[in-house]
């Protein structure tokens, strides 16, 4: 019914960046929050950024404050990630989620990405 897609990821040398996007398709009525989520092998998936609904602030782990940047354009259903400055601990696979209404009358339900790979070499 939803879908979404990243883009962007890739090998980076430290101290370089990335801009990962993610588009929104299907049946979507609304969107409330998106965010960004990353996860390495045998941990648990964590918050990196969440951009809420227009009039409210956005969120960041402590990790990436000052040098990650999370946006969205809310015509094209599009959320991304600039992330500058990364560190080889910012490998990981990074996931969008994006919380959607496909109706009016339904509660949001939340969607994710397949992931994309970022990779840091030192």
């Amino acid at each position: 019914q939803v879908q979404l897609v990243e883009s962007g990821g890739g090998l980076v040398q430290a101290g370089g960046s990335l801009r990962l996007s993610c588009a929104a398709s299907g049946r979507v009525f609304s969107i409330d929050a998106m965010g960004w989520y990353r996860q390495t092998p045998g941990k648990q998936r964590e918050l990196v950024a969440v951009i809420p609904s227009a009039g409210r602030t956005t969120n960041y782990a402590d990790s990436v404050k000052g040098r990650f940047t999370i946006s969205r354009d809310n015509a094209k259903n599009t959320v991304s990630l600039q992330m500058n400055n990364l560190k080889p601990e910012d490998t990981a696979v990074y996931y969008c989620n994006a919380r959607v209404s496909i109706t009016p009358l339904r509660p949001t339900s939340d969607y994710w990405g397949p992931g994309t790979q970022v990779t840091v070499s030192s």
